[in-house]
């Protein structure tokens, strides 16, 4: 079996992101046993200058785009039928604030180091969009720490201090040298970039053109 790393750069707070991650999860069922793949989460955040108090995101989402509140609307509530045909709990979304998540990040990277980050981002993520929840308050993230098996009084602590801080910085900075300006970002075997939620079957064939060349150019040994 062939091994892959993929570096999936991400904010909690990107809705399409939760659904670019449920369709690398099909894409990789339909892998399984022809390519392993080591998982790694990367940070981003699309609101680095937001207050802590956030802003709504109708109101948000209007302002960025430059578009009306009808036709922000309808494009939520066509997202939010797609995110819940694939299982997602998107129940918040529309109920949800606009956030910085830098200490979210901060928590995932220490998650990281214990090995359920992919289960932490994805309790923030049912945190974020299915109950309109701070994404970087500390005690949503004690209690996702505590659902995923973390221990959460250690999961405030670090979101109530400064670690990890740079670790988060460095990461950020390194995948926008690597060109992802926009999430979510598959960075695959550290030089392939797939931008966006694109669909299970179109990243079953880009992993697999992608292990393919990988392979081709292993060295040979004797």
């Amino acid at each position: 079996m062939q091994n892959l790393r993929i570096d999936l750069v991400s904010d909690i707070a990107c809705p399409w992101c939760a659904i670019g991650y449920r369709r690398l999860e099909q894409a990789l069922e339909t892998l399984a046993g022809e390519i392993e793949v080591e998982l790694a989460w990367q940070p981003f955040e699309l609101n680095p200058d937001m207050p802590p108090e956030g802003e709504p995101i109708l109101e948000h989402l209007c302002n960025k785009y430059g578009q009306d509140a009808e036709r922000v609307e309808r494009t939520q509530g066509e997202m939010i039928k797609l995110a819940s045909d694939l299982g997602l709990n998107f129940d918040g979304a529309r109920a949800r604030r606009a956030h910085n998540t830098f200490d979210a990040h901060r928590v995932l990277a220490w998650a990281a180091e214990q090995g359920r980050e992919t289960a932490l981002q994805q309790a923030l993520f049912d945190a974020y969009f299915g109950e309109a929840k701070r994404p970087s308050d500390p005690m949503v993230l004690r209690e996702a720490a505590q659902q995923v098996g973390l221990d959460g009084e250690a999961a405030e602590a670090v979101a109530r201090s400064d670690r990890y801080a740079e670790t988060v910085r460095a990461a950020e900075q390194r995948f926008m040298q690597a060109g992802v300006s926009a999430v979510p970002g598959f960075v695959i075997d550290g030089r392939y970039l797939i931008s966006g939620a694109q669909p299970a079957s179109s990243l079953v064939d880009a992993i697999r053109q992608i292990a393919d060349e990988t392979r081709d150019r292993a060295p040979e040994h004797a």
